[in-house]
């Protein structure tokens, strides 16, 4: 009867363990039960002549991705792949000063895995393309770069292919948004955070020698940027939730900093060098509400890019080095890991 006993006992102890590990499985594929997929929309312009905002989709969907060179970047999406029903949040994805909507493609592609419809907008006026918003109209930069990306939120919500596939709750529809560098700044100021361009004479007056590339930056003349002296708050209601990545902080000041509602995370580039941490991300990061600062050791400024397959040149160098013992692949895996618990967290 013992020996009955305890065979039943070892059974039941066995089919528990595989029920648990079945289960843990099926939680697993359910996590990544996704693939990424992907297409380019145009977002028109605020007036007939004004230009129209390219913007790449990162989507979740059930077709088979492929590996695709775009440039000096390489997806892996399934393009033109069906949209699922319902995706977790929007979230908006701001490039650095001179970039691309391809750049972060690995971040944006983890978030559509997990669910998420990713815009990455490539900014009129700032990109690898075209520089003419810093170059002829550096006054305006600040302003309308928060702008464009309020625009592109606009188009997607009003889009009937995406607005009812969108997560909403009781506050409307979920929206995050994602920024590096000048991306960073933007993403701030969709939060709330208002730009001074005094302070960023003053700072550069001051500090010009201690932070270089970010004072040479949209200089003419030896002149800095003014805007009106009563600008018009970039905040955009609507998002909940922002990433910044080594943003630039300088024009911003520490009175709306202190306002901000939004969930915020900050990262730094230990080494960054384009946007020095401790006048960039450190100071955003110490004037915010609730601080939620994430330094990346032996870091540059472009870590959290794509590596492209090519050299590019900037301002701090190529955009492809990395510092020696640098590991860029694994630290985007990493990176992509933590911004989308940070949204899972914030967003749902």
């Amino acid at each position: 009867m013992e020996h009955h006993d305890d065979l039943e006992n070892h059974m039941t102890c066995l089919l528990r363990r595989i029920l648990a590990s079945l289960a843990t499985l099926l939680i697993a594929a359910h996590a990544h039960a996704y693939e990424a997929g992907w297409m380019q929309i145009q977002v028109a312009g605020t007036t007939p002549d004004a230009p129209t905002t390219t913007v790449a989709l990162y989507y979740p969907t059930m077709a088979a991705p492929r590996a695709i060179a775009m440039g000096p970047f390489a997806l892996d999406v399934a393009i033109g792949g069906k949209p699922v029903d319902k995706v977790k949040a929007l979230i908006l994805l701001s490039h650095g000063i001179g970039g691309s909507e391809l750049g972060h493609s690995v971040l944006a592609q983890a978030l559509a895995r997990d669910g998420y419809l990713v815009a990455a907008l490539r900014h009129p006026g700032d990109n690898w393309q075209d520089r003419s918003l810093i170059e002829k109209s550096p006054e305006r930069y600040f302003d309308e770069r928060p702008r464009q990306a309020s625009r592109v939120i606009d188009a997607i919500l009003a889009d009937p292919g995406w607005k009812d596939r969108i997560a909403t709750d009781s506050q409307g529809p979920r929206v995050g948004a994602l920024g590096h560098s000048a991306g960073g700044y933007t993403v701030l100021a969709l939060a709330g955070a208002r730009p001074d361009l005094s302070r960023m004479r003053q700072h550069c007056l001051a500090e010009a020698s201690e932070d270089p590339i970010f004072c040479g930056v949209g200089r003419s003349g030896g002149a800095m940027p003014t805007l009106p002296a009563a600008t018009p708050s970039l905040k955009d209601d609507r998002v909940r939730a922002i990433v910044a990545m080594a943003p630039a902080g300088v024009p911003l000041t520490a009175e709306s900093l202190a306002t901000v509602q939004p969930a915020t995370m900050i990262y730094e580039a230990e080494l960054d060098r384009f946007l020095v941490p401790r006048f960039h991300a450190e100071w955003v990061a110490s004037n915010l509400p609730a601080p939620n600062l994430h330094r990346v050791p032996n870091a540059w400024h472009f870590a959290f890019m794509d590596t492209p397959s090519m050299s590019i040149p900037s301002a701090d160098g190529d955009v492809a080095a990395n510092p020696p013992g640098f590991d860029r692949d694994a630290f985007l895996k990493q990176l992509a890991d933590e911004i989308t618990a940070f949204f899972d967290k914030n967003l749902l």
